[in-house]
């Protein structure tokens, strides 16, 4: 089962940065980005991971929690975060609960060779804990900005503000 837009998202519990865990269900009256990226201390993930951290406090203003999501594990994922300053957690999910929750896992070729990955996507849940808006396939550059843009609508058109 995958999540559909206009659907709750399903509650999940994640291992994440920070010796902690991330539940859907107790952030719930906020909204939440959860990106998701191929792989910790890439190019391409470093740059979108830090155009969200750069961000952050616009997130916050819009009621919006910030969550970075992959398949590497918590030591990994803790390295990626400290060497990056990023200011948001990052979740280990080395046994694909949430990348199949959220369809991310496919079929991708590298070097000539087939082998299944992370397709970079990111998804806005509203405060009701439904699935808002769904981007896949994402080109970093842009991409934190037009998200953060799409998350002030969402809080303005929901009325909430704190």
């Amino acid at each position: 089962m995958s999540v559909s837009i206009g659907q709750p998202v399903p509650d999940f519990t994640a291992l994440a940065t920070g010796d902690t865990s991330v539940t859907l269900s107790e952030i719930k009256g906020r909204q939440v980005v959860i990106f998701f990226y191929p792989k910790a201390s890439t190019p391409g993930c470093t740059t979108e991971g830090g155009d969200f951290r750069d961000r952050l406090e616009e997130f916050e203003a819009a009621n919006t929690v910030v969550l970075g999501a992959s398949r590497d594990g918590i030591r990994a994922q803790e390295n990626f975060k400290a060497k990056q300053a990023f200011n948001f957690p990052l979740i280990s999910d080395k046994e694909e609960t949430l990348c199949r929750l959220f369809d991310v896992i496919k079929l991708k070729k590298m070097y000539g060779k087939e082998h299944l990955g992370i397709e970079r996507s990111t998804f806005l849940i509203d405060s009701e804990g439904k699935l808002a808006h769904e981007w896949r396939g994402v080109k970093v550059k842009g991409h934190a900005q037009e998200v953060l843009e799409r998350a002030q609508a969402l809080n303005k058109s929901t009325g909430d503000t704190e």
